[in-house]
């Protein structure tokens, strides 16, 4: 347990994909057991901000860790871990005022992408049937690390305008909702998974509580790969031989 502890600490101080990864590579077999299972989890997500004014869903991609708990029954597991890389936001909407004449006039009839990311942490009780589909729901809780709004403007005579403002100051930190997803594990339910999820906001985002209420909708396609499984079931089989030897 002290080694789940110390890597989600290491994970949130080294966010970025890159490191994440070393650090799984590093740890992968440490974190495995017969009752723990650890794997990086990534994919595609597609998000939009509800209640906000003229917000249409936008693509992303994200990248994370997961753990699989289990149960008395095997059946059963508690899921969860940490999604590091988790754009959400919506992209159409109309251009506000950036209280500049100048630039309110060079953006006008251009377009806002607002972009926010989090550290998203799901926590659900997974269920997997014998012929290794799996179903799972739950909360996740998010703490967000930016936000910004991207301002574009396309420009025939020339390059298209771009302008970024950052607004983390205008929302909340934490972010709370539930999370619903099913999937299916390869190699006889011991391989990598192919599954979606579903996450429903349910807090307003924003700080000022003047306009209609704006919540986080995301939808994630992911494969996870158990990292270090293998070499740690071959540790521990090497150890009951040399127990049973002696």
């Amino acid at each position: 347990m002290k080694k789940i502890i110390a890597f989600f600490i290491l994970s949130f101080y080294c966010y970025t994909g890159q490191a994440q990864v070393l650090i799984s590579l590093v740890f992968g077999d440490k974190l495995n057991s017969d009752k723990i299972e650890f794997g990086l989890d990534g994919g595609l997500d597609v998000s939009t901000i509800n209640g906000k004014n003229g917000a249409h869903s936008m693509n992303g991609f994200n990248l994370g860790f997961y753990f699989d708990f289990k149960l008395k029954n095997p059946a059963w597991m508690i899921n969860t871990g940490v999604i590091v890389k988790s754009p959400m936001g919506a992209k159409g909407m109309p251009v506000y005022s950036l209280n500049d004449p100048i630039l309110d006039t060079a953006f006008k009839g251009g377009s806002v992408r607002t972009n926010l990311g989090y550290f998203n942490v799901p926590i659900m009780m997974k269920y997997q049937f014998k012929n290794h589909i799996y179903v799972k729901a739950g909360a996740q809780l998010g703490l967000m690390n930016k936000a910004y709004d991207e301002f574009t403007k396309n420009v025939e005579s020339g390059d298209d305008l771009e302008l970024k403002k950052k607004t983390k100051e205008q929302y909340h930190p934490i972010d709370a909702g539930l999370a619903v997803g099913a999937g299916y594990r390869l190699m006889g339910g011991n391989g990598m998974n192919i599954g979606i999820q579903y996450y429903l906001g349910l807090l307003d985002i924003l700080v000022d509580d003047s306009g209609p209420n704006q919540t986080n909708r995301a939808f994630y396609l992911n494969v996870g790969i158990p990292i270090g499984k293998g070499a740690a079931a071959k540790k521990r089989k090497e150890k009951e031989s040399k127990n049973s030897i002696q």
